[in-house]
């Protein structure tokens, strides 16, 4: 609330002091001579009357909206009523510059307002004075400060300055720019604008044009700014510069050694070359000297001629010496008959081809990736086994113990089961007798797990919820598979015979008692699909005639065993020094029988 009665209070206020001021639009004009401009006085209440004095004119103008009585001044505003007092000049004139006086009548009494009109005056030409002073033949020696003053007489307003050396700002130590008062005769104030430059000279300074320039309010596109300009000459000895090198130069010819070297005054030179000095002007057997040949901006071409130029004279190292009166430069040139000079970095060729062979190896590495990553080209086919746990590298150990004597595949839920030759004929009732002794009793099998999918809950009659198969559960259902391997060998011994019928006996109680286990009865009458059966019979048939053909050759004839009632029918024959043993493979389910 309080804030609220302030800023009405304040209100109230201004527009008090409003009733008592004039105010004046624009404070200050800054015009050209001959420009068109408005000026313009306001109070808050109705005026009777409105007059305006102009430095310059002779009369004071009584302007009203109503009537316009002074040619090139007419009222200007909205009105006497409105509070407002304005004139509007056609052109201002020189003399017009000063302060514009208007007066209000308001009710008895005359209220007044001043406004500043600056008519700009263009300065005259600016004047670069030297502080230092150079020689008698307007020279700085090296190293010397250079010290100069700009000089912008006679401006309104006053003029700002800018120095350039050579059309670019110079960049170097300025002081700030002074402003000084010009009073004249007619009692008109013009003003001066003065600054100061200084450095300290250097070879590159030589020749330079120093401008001082002005920028003023007088300047259009069709008056550009105004400058003055200086001419800078140093003095300076033969200027260093690294080893220099001369090519495309021909064997067995004259060859011109050309060099360019910067001095003023000129320079006086002579060459040394294995020892011997070729002065300027001068020749030493098959060595010329020629005359320093000035091309401009302080700068020398210095010239060797080599008669009959040899490749010896290309090893060699040519000494220049360039001396004047403020010191001698000494260089050092090697020639070449090499048509350009080495290259410091690679071509575009270069950088082209490093850049195709590093996509081409790029790419090549993805594709080995993308190949691994998809089992393609030179990886199909291959897998990697890699045992997971203490039980694989047991029956990894097992497995490679046998020397390749597992002779069947069986599929499980749970991954793949090697069975060996006595499980072989465990399986096809022959496992108490016929056997090959290898001094165990017994064979392990090894199994390799695979990861279970839909299909593998559809082909053995389980699924992942439900199934009670584990990696330790041992598959005794289907036996049939085994038998795909047949009798391989025959009867050792007696005590091999005996166990044998143990370990088959063992098996059958097992089979018999599965469902006290914990393993339950398959859906199918298969674990295998089709394919991978069929690969099976085929290695069981090649498997099979290969143990017939090494039992014939490494065993003598025996008796033949005695009669089993779940062993296959075979068919035996006996020749002298030969047994041929011919079985019958038995019938594996078809895809069909479910």
């Amino acid at each position: 609330m309080s804030r609220i009665v302030f800023v009405f209070l304040a209100a109230i206020l201004a527009d008090a002091l409003s009733f008592g001021q004039v105010n004046v639009e624009p404070n200050t004009a800054l015009l050209n001579e001959g420009d068109r401009t408005e000026l313009l006085c306001r109070y808050g209440r109705a005026i009777n009357y409105c007059r305006i004095e102009i430095p310059g004119e002779q009369k004071v103008l009584n302007l009203s909206p109503v009537w316009s009585k002074t040619p090139g001044f007419t009222y200007y505003g909205a009105g006497l009523n409105a509070g407002q007092c304005g004139v509007s000049i056609e052109r201002v004139k020189a003399s017009n510059n000063g302060q514009v006086k208007c007066s209000l009548g308001v009710e008895g009494e005359e209220l007044s307002g001043t406004i500043d009109l600056v008519v700009a005056l263009r300065p005259q030409q600016p004047i670069i004075e030297l502080i230092s002073k150079a020689n008698r033949d307007g020279f700085f020696n090296e190293d010397t400060e250079f010290h100069a003053r700009c000089i912008v007489r006679d401006g309104r307003p006053p003029a700002n300055i800018t120095w350039y050396l050579d059309n670019m700002p110079a960049n170097k130590r300025t002081n700030p720019l002074q402003i000084l008062a010009t009073p004249t005769n007619d009692n008109v104030e013009l003003s001066t604008s003065v600054q100061e430059i200084q450095w300290h000279l250097g070879p590159e300074d030589s020749n330079r044009k120093l401008v001082c320039r002005s920028h003023h309010q007088t300047d259009r596109e069709s008056v550009p700014p105004q400058e003055a300009a200086y001419i800078i000459n140093v003095r300076y000895a033969p200027v260093r510069q690294p080893e220099a090198s001369v090519y495309g130069l021909y064997l067995e010819h004259t060859a011109i050694v050309n060099i360019t070297i910067r001095a003023s005054p000129p320079p006086t030179i002579k060459w040394t070359i294995d020892g011997a000095i070729v002065s300027q002007g001068r020749s030493e057997g098959r060595y010329s000297a020629y005359e320093p040949q000035y091309v401009g901006n302080d700068e020398y071409n210095v010239t060797l001629a080599i008669a009959g130029l040899t490749l010896e004279d290309t090893t060699k190292t040519y000494y220049l010496d360039a001396s004047n009166e403020l010191g001698t430069t000494n260089y050092q040139v090697r020639i070449s008959s090499s048509s350009k000079p080495p290259s410091a970095s690679l071509d575009v060729a270069a950088i082209v081809g490093i850049v195709v062979a590093v996509a081409v190896l790029v790419l090549i590495v993805l594709l080995l990736v993308f190949a691994r990553a998809t089992g393609r080209w030179c990886f199909g086919g291959k897998s990697i086994k890699t045992p997971t746990n203490e039980t694989d590298k047991q029956l990894e150990t097992a497995e490679a113990a046998h020397h390749g004597q597992n002779v069947a595949l069986l599929e499980t839920p749970n991954g793949i089961t090697l069975l060996g030759a006595s499980k072989m004929r465990e399986a096809n009732g022959n496992g108490n007798g016929n056997g090959i002794g290898h001094g165990h009793n017994h064979e392990r099998f090894s199994v390799e797990r695979r990861l279970q999918d839909d299909e593998d809950s559809f082909e053995y009659g389980t699924d992942r919820e439900s199934s009670v198969y584990n990696p330790t559960t041992k598959p005794l259902r289907n036996v049939l598979m085994a038998q795909a391997g047949g009798r391989n060998s025959q009867t050792h011994s007696n005590e091999a015979e005996r166990e044998s019928v143990a370990q088959e006996t063992q098996d059958t109680d097992l089979l018999e008692r599965g469902n006290q286990l914990g393993i339950p009865e398959s859906r199918f009458s298969r674990w295998l699909p089709k394919d991978q059966r069929e690969l099976l019979q085929k290695q069981a048939n090649l498997l099979s005639g290969r143990n017939q053909t090494v039992v014939a050759k490494a065993t003598p004839p025996a008796a033949p065993p005695k009669p089993n009632k779940n062993q296959p029918q075979t068919t035996t024959t006996a020749t002298t020094g030969t047994t041929t043993t011919t079985q019958t493979t038995p019938k594996l389910p078809q895809e069909t029988e479910i």
